[in-house]
Order: C-alpha cells, then structure tokens, then sequence
C-alpha cells in the first residue's frame, strides 16, 4: 500500500473560538505538494493537524506510513551530540561495541539490519553541507541554520514515508538553501511543504490553496500555479465588467419602467378628473393599472436585484491582492550623487570592508552570504546603530533602517500614530491619505500596531521609514521577505518600484532580489565585503 495521508471532514477552532477548518477533506499521495495561501489561512495549523500535534475538534486524521515534520522554528538541546540529534547514538554506540569484541546479544537486536548506519549518517550530511561536522560533537557547536539542516537529516535518515516542511527555508542562508533544494528534489515519497520560498515551490509537483477553510488544486508547480491563476482572474475580472454592465442595463430598465407608470398614472388621473367615462369602468380602469404597475415594477427590481447578486458573486472570485502604489518623488537621488562611503571600515563580530567602498546615485545593492557573516553589523553600522572598531561609514544623504525583528513600531500606538512618530511635520489627513496607499484604508490606520498580523506589521513599519521627513535617500532593509507571504512579497517590491533612492538589501532570496532591479551584487565572506554576481550565487560549492 502506497503512503498517504487523508484528512476527512476536518475541524479545528482554536479556544478563542476563532474557527479555522469546519469539515475539510483534503489527501495527499506520493509526490511533492506545496500547500499555499495567505498568512493567516491555517497552512501551518493543518500541518500541525497532519502530524498529530493538534487534535481536531471533529473529523479525522489517517496516515498510511510513518510521518516525519520539520517544524517551523527547530530547537535543539545544544547539548546533545550531533548523533543524538541524528537519533542513531544507541545504534552508533550498539555497533562499536561489536567491532571492539563485545558480542552481546543486546549489541545485536539495537543494530538489527541497520549496519550501514554510521556511513548512512555521514553521506547524509555531506549531501546537506554538513560534512564537517562530526558525528560527536555538539548541536551547541553548529549554527542555526546547520541545526535545521541537522533535524533534516535526522529525517532523512528515519526515511519516513510522509515528510512535512513547515517554512523549511527561514533563516537559511543561500548555501544551506541550495542544499535543502536537492533533498526535496530527490525526495521518493510523500512529501507536503509550507513556503513563501518560491524556488522551493517550483521543485513541487502540485499545489494545494490554502483559502477560507478550502483547498484548491492545481497541477504543476508555482510557476504554473501563479499562469493558472492568472486566468482564473482574467476570467474572473471579466465576469464582474459583464455583471456590472447587466447592473447598469437592469437599472436603466428600472428607471424606464418608472417614468412610464408615472405616466399612465397622470393619464389615469387625468381621465378620472374629467370624468369621461362612468365612475365603475374608470375605477376597475385604475385598479388594474396598479396591479399591472406593482408587477411590472417588481418584475424590474428583482432583476436589478439578481443582477447585484450576480455582481456581488463575480466580485468574491477576485482576489484582494492591492499593491502598494506611491509616489515618493523627495526619495530620488541624482545619478553620481555621493550617497554613502565605507573606508577602512572594522566592525564588531570580526566584519570588516578593505578599502573604499563608494555607493553612488540610486544603486540598488544587494548584500547576501552565509548566516553569520556579518551582513546585518554592516547594516547596523551603516544605520549608526554600531560604532566602528576603526575606519569609518559616512552617509551623505537621509537614511532607515527595517530590521528583521521591525522593531521600529510602538505596539501601543495605532498605524498612523507610528507614522506621525517619523513624519511630525505631516498632517493627520496627510498621513492616513498616504497611508491609504500603503493599503491602510479607513479604520485601519487605527489598529494598535501590536494588533497586526506579520504582513500587516511589515507594512506599517514599511510606510513609517518610507514616508518619514525628511524622506530617506537610502533605505537599508535586513531579510524583509523573511515570514512574508507571497501577496506580502509582491506588496514590498511594488513599494520599492515606487521608491527612488539607493537601496542595499540582506537577503538570501535570489527571485525576490532579481525582482527589485539590483545594480550590484557585495558578497559578504569571511568578514571581508567582495564583488560578486548572481550567476557565481546560483550555484554555491
């Protein structure tokens, strides 16, 4: 029997009563499924469902074969050993044993047929970029994004027949992305993932919409996910002009058909004032027109009401993906405009840039390396937020900084509050007309920022460093896509095709950096800031 899972008339509410699936049925079968949809949809809470980590409220959960999940934010005992990580120490230690001489019984049954297990465990984390890594060492030893790719391995060495990922590429640094990539790639059984990682998505087989508590399929992967749905809204878009233009037509007709009745009325009314038929015939006259005129009438208003309906269904078929459209013309800097000059520059955690480094005019650079590097010191240091050991970072023009945790938001103040922190010089009409722009329409821009979920949250800081006084000429930006969905992502770059200063953004998201018109690409290894390109970053050894 082949591995599956199947999930019947499922349901889940959370204890604030928010209902999240009201009786869902969904399968997967051998293959890669990439399960999308916005934040918020339920992707994660599902994969916490599939694998048992959340009981539902009704329905059913049926797995055929063992489950494997990697979850979203992997924590380790730092003080395990790496194969106490891998779950084979008992095995490893069982095997040695044996090979010293001791022929226990026990020894035995612990190895069973797994007598490859050592050599299993090293190739695996070679094919993961942990071959350095010794078996006895410590989880405390390895990085975080090693760590992630330490619980894949110990996965992959169960070999379950159901593997869920949940935002498998979060913190991961190109290098370790790549990596993960090939194991999704060659992976033979059934396998379900959660992402915004979009080169991810493209190594699936099918896609699984996550919206409104139902899923829809599509064959293929992201790239024909986002064609399929392309028409689906064309088609959909269409449906709304003709259902609009049979809204207009019935109340036309609505309109006609009134002028008329008032007509035959000052007719009628002028007959039965000029007495020119007796009274009996002009009142049966009168009160067949009123019938006549209450059908007809009513006739017209439910068709213009079955047309409003007809309209508001083929208005839910589109979707409310809004892109952020500004104009930020005081963000423009000249081409050859000095806008920042690192020289000789030292900083903490051993980063350093030889030299002199020039950022002229609207460059957009992108900054990308290994975790650790040293890519966010130099961000930090550029924003004024870390001195220099030696050497110096000089900015000529107004600068912000998003970090990754956006902690430039006041939890306790609204939306426009937050905005007015950064631009006191605005007006409070101003500042929520702007805002409006960044989708922040009406009551919104009074949601307290605590509120807000991690798209909504992003935004806000967003427009906060974007509309701040004076506007900022280089915008420093540190994994923005980080834990954005794909209507986030799309948002973002639209913000920045509206933006017209110099950039330099972290990030290990290579569509996302190709999308924003990158001029230059700084490659931050070994401490040391170099030239690079996203040909050489396509392929890391």
């Amino acid at each position: 029997m082949s591995a599956s899972l199947t999930c019947t008339s499922l349901s889940f509410t959370w204890p604030d009563g928010t209902t999240v699936f009201d009786g869902l049925d969904i399968a997967f079968g051998p293959g890669r499924t990439g399960l999308v949809g916005v934040n918020g949809s339920g992707k994660s809470t599902l994969l916490k469902l599939l694998a048992g980590e959340l009981t539902p409220a009704d329905g059913s959960v049926k797995a055929a074969g063992e489950i494997g999940c990697l979850p979203q934010n992997v924590t380790l005992d730092t003080t395990l050993r790496v194969d106490q990580a891998l779950g084979i120490a008992e095995r490893r230690a069982a095997l040695h044993a044996i090979e010293a001489g001791d022929v226990a019984e026990e020894h035995f049954e612990t190895v069973g047929d797994d007598w490859d297990v050592e050599e299993r465990a090293l190739v695996t984390l070679g094919e993961l970029g942990l071959g350095h890594i010794g078996l006895d060492r410590t989880v405390g030893e390895v990085s975080g994004g090693e760590s992630v790719l330490l619980r894949l391995a110990a996965l992959l060495l169960r070999r379950p027949d159901v593997l869920l990922l949940d935002e498998p590429t979060n913190n991961l640094d190109l290098y370790a992305r790549r990596r993960l990539y090939q194991a999704v790639a060659s992976w033979p059984g059934v396998l379900v993932v959660v992402s915004h990682d979009r080169e991810l998505l493209d190594l699936v087989d099918q896609i699984a919409e996550l919206h409104s508590g139902e899923v829809t399929w599509y064959g293929g992967n992201f790239s024909a996910y986002e064609e399929a749905l392309a028409v689906e809204q064309e088609a959909a878009e269409r449906m709304v002009r003709v259902a609009e233009a049979d809204v207009r037509k019935q109340k036309r007709e609505l309109a006609d058909a009134q002028v008329k009745l008032a007509r035959r009325k000052r007719y009628g009314q002028k007959m039965w004032d000029s007495k020119r038929e007796p009274k009996i015939v002009m009142g049966a006259r009168k009160r067949a027109a009123q019938e006549s005129a209450g059908k007809h009438r009513i006739m017209h208003e439910e068709r213009l009401a079955e047309a409003r309906e007809r309209l508001d269904e083929a208005a839910e078929a589109v979707r409310d993906d809004d892109e952020i459209r500004v104009d930020l013309p005081f963000t423009a800097v000249p081409p050859g405009r000095q806008v920042l000059t690192l020289e000789q520059l030292d900083m903490v955690h051993h980063a350093r840039v030889e030299g002199i480094l020039d950022l002229r005019g609207p460059e957009r650079i992108a900054l990308v390396g290994r975790n650790g590097a040293g890519k966010t010191t130099l961000l930090r240091t550029v924003a004024g937020e870390l001195a220099p050991l030696a050497g110096s970072a000089t900015v000529h023009v107004p600068v912000r900084f998003l970090p990754q945790r956006l902690d430039v938001l006041d939890d306790d103040r609204t939306v426009a509050e937050n905005v007015a922190r950064f631009a006191p010089g605005a007006t409070n009409n101003r500042i929520r007309a702007r805002l409006a722009r960044f989708l922040f329409r009406g009551g919104r821009a009074d949601q307290k920022a605590g509120t807000l979920s991690g798209g909504e949250r992003f935004r806000a800081a967003l427009a906060a460093l974007m509309l701040a006084e004076p506007a900022p000429q280089l915008l420093l930006l540190d994994e923005p896509t980080n834990n954005l969905d794909m209507a986030s992502v799309r948002q973002l770059t639209s913000a920045l095709e509206s933006y017209e200063g110099a950039l330099i953004v972290a990030s290990h998201d290579l569509p996302f950096l190709e999308s924003v018109g990158i001029t230059r690409w700084l490659l931050m290894e070994g401490g040391e800031l170099k030239e690079t390109t996203p040909e050489a970053l396509a392929d890391p050894a």
